[in-house]
C-alpha cells in the first residue's frame, strides 16, 4: 500500500522557534550565522586531519568522523528551519518530515556510537598505552565506524518503516522546529504501542548502553590518574581526554533534559530550547572545543596558516 494512503494528511505544519514575528529577522541572522560557523569549522577539522600527517591518528579519525556527523546533523534540521523563517512557509511534505525524521534519528544514533568510540580510544591510550599500537589498529578503527554507521541506519529504519502504519487524524500541527519522532506519535490517533516499544528498546541500545560504556570508561581512566604520582603526568592524562568529555557532557546533557525528563503534554519552550542546544549548538562547539583545548589541532592550524601566507608571499 502506498505510504500516503495510510495517512490522512499530506503535509505537516512546523510551529518553529517560540519568537514573536518582529525577531524573526534576527534569529533568522543569528542561526544563519550558527550553521554557516558549524559547517565551516567541522569542515576545517576534516581538512586539518587529512593535510596534517601528526594527525593520522586514530583519535583523529574518529574526531573526522564526528565532524562530518556533525556538518550532516545540522543540516537535516536548520536549513529547513531557515528557509520557513525566511519565507514564512512552515509546511513540509509527508515524504519530506519522515525524511527528515529518518536522517535525524540516524545522526543522532551515529554521534552515540562515535563518540563512544573515542571514549573507548581514550580509555586504551591511558589506561593501556604500551599495547594501544597494537589494539588500536587501522582496522578495528575502520571496523568500528562501519558498524557505528550499519547500526544507525537499522535503527533509523527500523523507526521509518513503522510510521506508514499510523494514520494522523488528529492535526497536522507539530509544535516544533523539525519532525521530531515523538511529536508524530502525539498526532497520530492509531495504536503506537509498537512505536513506542521500539523507541524504548533502542533508546537503550543506541542511547544508554553507549552512555553507560563512556561513564565505565572515564571511570576506569578516572582510576587511572589517580596513580599516577606526579601532577604534570595527571594534567598530561587529562589534556588527552579534556575534549572529548567536554562534548560528551553536553550533548548527553541536553539530549538527557529532553527526553528522559520531558514536559508533560505537548512541547514547551525548554524542551525547544534544550534541542537547540544538541542540534546546532553541540555541533557549533565542537570544533572549537577540539581547536582551543588541543595543541595538536592547534598545531596543524598554524602550519596551514604558515603554508598559506608562504604562498601568497
Amino acid at each position: 500500500m502506498r505510504m500516503e494512503n495510510q495517512s490522512s494528511v499530506s503535509k505537516f505544519l512546523l510551529l518553529g522557534l517560540p519568537v514573536r514575528p518582529e525577531q524573526q529577522g534576527m534569529y533568522y541572522a543569528l542561526f544563519l550565522g550558527m550553521y554557516l560557523t558549524t559547517v565551516l569549522g567541522n569542515l576545517l577539522i576534516i581538512l586539518l586531519i587529512r593535510l596534517d600527517s601528526r594527525l593520522h591518528t586514530p583519535m583523529y579519525f574518529f574526531l573526522s568522523h564526528l565532524a562530518l556527523t556533525d556538518i550532516s546533523f545540522s543540516s537535516v534540521t536548520v536549513p529547513k528551519m531557515l528557509i520557513s523563517m525566511q519565507t514564512q512557509d512552515q509546511s513540509i511534505p509527508y515524504a519530506g518530515c519522515i525524511a527528515q525524521m529518518y536522517f535525524f534519528i540516524f545522526f543522532t544514533d551515529l554521534d552515540n556510537f562515535l563518540l563512544t568510540s573515542m571514549a573507548y580510544d581514550r580509555y586504551v591510550a591511558i589506561c593501556h598505552p604500551l599495547h594501544y599500537a597494537i589494539i588500536m589498529r587501522k582496522e578495528l578503527c575502520t571496523l568500528l565506524v562501519a558498524v557505528s554507521w550499519i547500526l544507525s541506519c537499522a535503527s533509523a529504519l527500523s523507526h521509518t518503516l513503522l510510521l506508514p502504519r499510523l494514520s494522523f487524524c488528529d492535526g497536522d500541527t507539530i509544535p516544533h522546529f523539525f519532525c521530531d519522532l515523538a511529536a508524530l506519535l502525539k498526532l497520530s490517533c492509531s495504536d503506537t504501542s509498537l512505536n513506542e516499544l521500539v523507541i524504548f528498546t533502542l533508546g537503550v541500545a543506541v542511547v544508554t548502553l553507549p552512555l553507560m560504556c563512556i561513564l565505565i570508561s572515564y571511570g576506569r581512566i578516572g582510576a587511572t590518574i589517580l596513580k599516577v604520582p606526579s601532577s604534570k603526568g595527571i594534567f598530561k592524562a587529562l589534556s588527552t581526554c579534556g575534549s572529548h568529555l567536554s562534548v560528551v557532557s553536553l550533548y548527553y546533557g541536553t539530549i538527557i533534559g529532553v527526553y528522559f525528563f520531558p514536559s508533560s503534554g505537548t512541547y514547551s519552550n525548554k524542551d525547544i530550547v534544550a534541542s537547540i542546544m544538541y542540534t546546532v549548538v553541540t555541533p557549533l562547539l565542537n570544533p572549537f572545543i577540539y581547536s582551543l583545548r588541543n595543541r595538536d589541532m592547534k598545531r596543524a592550524v598554524e602550519k596551514l596558516l604558515n603554508k598559506a601566507t608562504a604562498l601568497s608571499q
